[in-house]
């Protein structure tokens, strides 16, 4: 196969995959109030297992890392699959807090982490020269955004039309046509073996997993993921119980939440290709640095649809392009052969992050009435994150290039 036919190739089976399973994730803010209201368990209850499910999607992805390094990736994503479509049928069963953070929490969970974004760039970066690894992150990382912008109107349209319920099943039964598009990643096992063995460099994981965490920049970029995984997980969760507290109908949310979703796909791609001639951790100190400021802006605005839908797109051009940035930073310091579960390893950080984010969130808006003080936190979080990666080391993409 060609170079070029290998690219778009692997770029577009990944981002297809990612599409469903994030727009599954990114939608489920969406059923916390009908979930709410047929159960009667309580924001805050919902909000945990939704937590819950932030920090097992996180967790699982370092896990099925070095289980895709092991066996590939596209039985990873065969069992992600499986995983995903149970814990979605089964939620609407669930009338307690447990059997929900079970269903949410974690089979659904896990099942969208073993078709996210460790394994999908992991794949693409070990058969990809490293000239080529940040723009095609960025291509796949845009996957996520379109499922975003397709799923949570399509979600919201569903419940709507058929009731929560149906709408969940059906969300369901689509996540496992990610089986069909991961055949492309398949590869034949004496091939993907020699790469490992030339990629690795004699090191096995556990080695350089040490080594990692012993890196200060290792450390940085995990530090600065905490915060964006509390800043995403906050909005994605609560983003339509904000609305809600300002009076404006549910199709806010969901438009809002599809606006973020396509005006990050611009963001991806754009940090991909930035990747390629600057120095990636300015580019994600600006993106942090951003955040602080627009969400100061939007609590000093009216509180109207327009007000949201422009706070969408400032938001978007972020969103999760802080991931092209960090996952090319994690190959640049240790290389693509362990790529998978170094990188999942700090999205594991970021979930942290984003478990205390939805949990945090319920607590706020059930003990204070609003999002106070949690917009405050995510403002100097924000600002923290954008100074903790200025002292990663990295070499200019020129003088990276060039030694490769």
């Amino acid at each position: 196969m060609s170079p070029r036919r290998l690219f778009w190739t692997l770029v577009l089976s990944s981002s297809a995959i990612l599409a469903v399973t994030m727009g599954m994730r990114q939608s489920t803010g969406l059923f916390l109030s009908p979930l709410n209201s047929s159960t009667g368990l309580g924001i805050v209850t919902i909000s945990f297992a939704m937590a819950i499910g932030q920090f097992v999607w996180g967790a699982a992805q370092p896990l099925f890392g070095m289980l895709a390094d092991r066996v590939g990736s596209y039985a990873v994503i065969v069992l992600g699959a499986l995983m995903l479509a149970v814990g979605m049928a089964i939620t609407p069963l669930m009338s307690t807090g447990t059997g929900l953070i079970l269903a949410m929490g974690v089979l659904t969970a896990a099942g969208a982490g073993a078709g996210s974004f460790s394994i999908l760039i992991g794949a693409a970066a070990q058969r990809l020269p490293v000239e080529r690894r940040s723009a095609a992150s960025g291509f796949i990382n845009a996957g996520g955004s379109v499922g975003q912008f397709v799923f949570a109107p399509l979600a919201q349209a569903l419940i709507g039309a058929f009731g929560w319920v149906n709408a969940m099943l059906a969300l369901a039964a689509t996540t496992l046509s990610t089986i069909a598009l991961a055949l492309p990643l398949r590869e034949k096992a004496g091939v993907a073996a020699a790469r490992a063995k030339t990629q690795s460099g004699g090191i096995t994981l556990r080695q350089q997993t040490l080594a990692a965490f012993k890196d200060r920049s290792y450390l940085c970029l995990h530090a600065g993921f905490f915060t964006c995984g509390f800043h995403i997980a906050f909005l994605v969760t609560h983003l339509p119980g904000e609305v809600g507290l300002c009076g404006l109908p549910a199709t806010v949310a969901a438009n809002s939440i599809a606006i973020i979703g396509l005006s990050n796909i611009a963001g991806s791609i754009g940090a991909g290709w930035l990747g390629q001639i600057r120095r990636m951790k300015m580019i994600l100190a600006w993106m942090y640095g951003s955040r602080a400021a627009i969400v100061a802006l939007y609590l000093m605005a009216p509180k109207t649809p327009l007000t949201f839908y422009v706070f969408a797109v400032a938001l978007g051009i972020t969103w999760l392009a802080t991931v092209p940035p960090t996952a090319g930073l994690v190959g640049k310091l240790f290389g693509p052969r362990y790529l998978a579960t170094l990188f999942g390893l700090t999205l594991f950080s970021h979930q942290i992050g984003g478990f205390f984010g939805a949990w945090l969130g319920g607590i706020a808006v059930a003990r204070t009435g609003n999002y106070g003080w949690m917009w405050y936190a995510d403002i100097a979080l924000a600002s923290f994150a954008a100074l903790i990666n200025l002292p990663i080391r990295e070499a200019h993409p020129k003088l990276a290039t060039s030694a490769a």
